[in-house]
């Protein structure tokens, strides 16, 4: 009878119970809800960036290069990669930006795995303290390092400013590639992103099977061949991320570039985009290709992964190398002093400037006068005109800089909880439907706007609702929208690796007693994953609030802090840039703090701290 009454449905009732059926299952509506919001937040900038190549803009070169104020034209390609200029415009700031980003994941990925190496790998000395410190750079805003060495290493004789604390105190002038270029760029990235590498290869190095190593020691192989054979091959994927992560992100750099006069695509954006605004959207297009093109790399090597059985050997814990009674107090006394240039020094340094009559002059240090030491940038209460003020009160009753304080915090707050929340559902959906491609679509979308460079993510946007239909510029709805496509993957890969390791029998039993969605989600997988769910928003909030490159072009000073240091920067007012900086260090670390306090949670935790 039943089988009579199924042959008797029509097709559409079929399709129609089918349909109910998706839709009665939540995850099957997150997917679908969010892969049609993704789809238009990822392609609809990058389609109007697109279209901004090939668009008239009345005022600029393309303008007159067609001696039209409107409609579209190839002249912005042909202008570009043609002209006398092409050098100037297009080559050389290319040529650098892959310098750079290639540097930066040398840097980082020596630094930070050798780093890691020793932390996980011997029994180096004061491994805690190291481990928590080492993390620091990257907390700490980008430009962070990049201001640091210009304090450093600045001098009159070289760079034309200020003597640095080296000029000043043993008048030592160094060279103008180690103070301004590519060189000190690469260096101050690679710092910066380390902890990314340090934490990746320390993962693998922590983790890996006892027995490979162990083998190959039985067998009598060298340790260099064991090195070179069994454990570099192990953290290759740890590498390849490391390099998917920095390479992206270094490409789109602003600050560090701009701080050390280098030219790169991000730099040159910023100044080609008032006069040349259809060839600036072509850098941009090009920074995005070059991020896309990393991801696919990196997954085509992943493909070919080895894979390793042992021969002999029984499974046991590596033993760690021995550096010696006094190599690992040697060792480690060389790490300290370099995680306290790259951590800790920053802090003081920052401090330091904003008591300097003229900041980054250490020239009364030679002299020892400590009476020229002020504290106007601070407690002035008034607009003064003189004293290198500018009109500007002290940082203390700034209105500008608290303002913009308040509203870093506010962007920082609703894109932490935005893209939490969302990263979380996309990690739940996804990972309720990994064979589906709907959801592997989803999860690759949701990735994509980490991998682009943040200052083409940012000139996309900036395109897209600037435009006389959809005008959001200078207002946080923008940079909140912004803030949320680009930190989402922050939550969703997080969310995604803690969802796979849970039982899916643990919300059957939930939903055999009938109890709802919510409520499941809310009192068992939540409470469960709290830790990795706790991270996917606290990550977004610290990103969000030393972010510079994404929301530069969005909105104007006074809106957020990071805007408003460049904008004093641009002034000549650097002790309100350095007390900025200082307030913004602070700010991260407190939160950071408070956080580990809570939660537990740390980024090294699990590796060494």
């Amino acid at each position: 009878m039943d089988q009579m009454n199924i042959r008797r449905a029509s097709p559409s009732a079929i399709r129609l119970n089918k349909l109910k059926t998706f839709f009665s299952k939540p995850h099957n509506v997150i997917l679908l809800l969010l892969g049609i919001v993704l789809t238009f937040s990822t392609v609809a900038p990058i389609v109007a960036i697109v279209e901004d190549t090939f668009k008239i803009h009345p005022g600029t070169i393309d303008a007159h290069l067609t001696g039209q104020s409107a409609g579209y034209t190839v002249v912005n390609y042909i202008d570009l990669f043609t002209s006398p200029m092409a050098k100037t415009n297009l080559w050389t700031p290319l040529l650098n930006t892959i310098y750079l980003a290639v540097g930066t994941c040398v840097v980082a990925i020596l630094f930070g795995g050798v780093f890691a190496f020793l932390i996980t790998r011997t029994n180096l000395a004061w491994r805690k303290y190291l481990s928590s410190i080492f993390i620091f750079p990257y907390i700490m805003p980008q430009w962070t390092l990049a201001v640091v060495w210009q304090n450093m290493f600045n001098s009159n004789a070289v760079t034309g400013t200020s003597n640095g604390l080296l000029a000043a105190t043993l008048g030592i002038n160094m060279p103008i590639w180690w103070c301004k270029g590519l060189f000190p760029s690469l260096v101050v990235l690679g710092l910066h992103y380390a902890p990314f590498a340090y934490i990746l290869i320390g993962g693998i190095f922590r983790n890996m099977d006892a027995n490979l190593e162990e083998a190959a020691t039985i067998l009598d192989t060298p340790k260099w061949k064991i090195m070179c054979r069994i454990t570099l091959p192990m953290v290759k994927p740890a590498i390849l991320s490391t390099v998917l992560l920095v390479f992206g992100s270094a490409m789109g750099s602003y600050p560090v570039p701009h701080y050390l006069n280098l030219t790169t695509l991000a730099t040159k954006y910023v100044s080609m985009n008032s006069k040349y605004t259809g060839e600036a959207s072509i850098l941009a297009i090009i920074m995005m290709i070059f991020g896309v093109a990393i991801m696919l790399l990196n997954q085509l090597s992943l493909q070919s992964r080895k894979g390793y059985t042992t021969v002999t050997g029984k499974s046991g814990q590596i033993s760690k190398i021995n550096l010696g009674r006094v190599g690992k107090y040697v060792i480690a006394l060389t790490l300290v002093v370099v995680t306290f240039f790259t951590s800790i020094f920053p802090i003081v340094s920052f401090a330091f400037e904003t008591f300097l009559p003229n900041p980054g002059d250490y020239s009364f240090l030679y002299t020892g006068d400590p009476d020229n030491l002020t504290t106007k940038w601070w407690t002035t209460d008034e607009n003064v005109t003189e004293n290198g003020m500018y009109g500007q009160k002290g940082i203390l009753h700034n209105e500008t800089i608290w303002n913009a304080f308040k509203g870093t915090i506010w962007v920082s707050v609703c894109c932490s909880l935005l893209a939490g929340t969302l990263g979380t559902l996309i990690g739940y959906a996804v990972s309720k439907n990994r064979r589906s491609k709907w959801a592997n679509y989803v999860n690759s979308v949701a990735f994509l706007p980490y991998l682009m460079p943040s200052i083409a993510v940012g000139v996309a946007f900036f395109i897209l609702f600037s435009s006389e239909k959809i005008n959001l510029f200078n207002t946080y709805t923008i940079l909140i929208i912004v803030g949320t496509i680009k930190y989402i993957p922050f939550a969703s890969r997080s969310s995604l690796n803690s969802m796979l390791q849970l039982s899916g029998e643990i919300e059957e039993a939930a939903i055999i007693q009938n109890i709802p969605w919510v409520k499941r989600m809310t009192r068992i997988i939540i409470p469960i994953q709290k830790s990795s769910i706790i991270s996917g928003y606290l990550l977004p909030f610290m990103t969000c609030l030393r972010e510079l490159s994404l929301f530069m072009l969005l909105c104007v000073q006074g809106f957020i802090l990071s805007t408003t240091l460049d904008y004093f920067d641009e002034m000549g007012l650097y002790a309100f840039s350095s007390g900025i900086n200082l307030i913004l260090i602070i700010t991260i670390l407190v939160c950071n703090t408070l956080v580990n306090k809570v939660t537990g949670a740390s980024l090294d935790k699990g590796i060494g701290g």
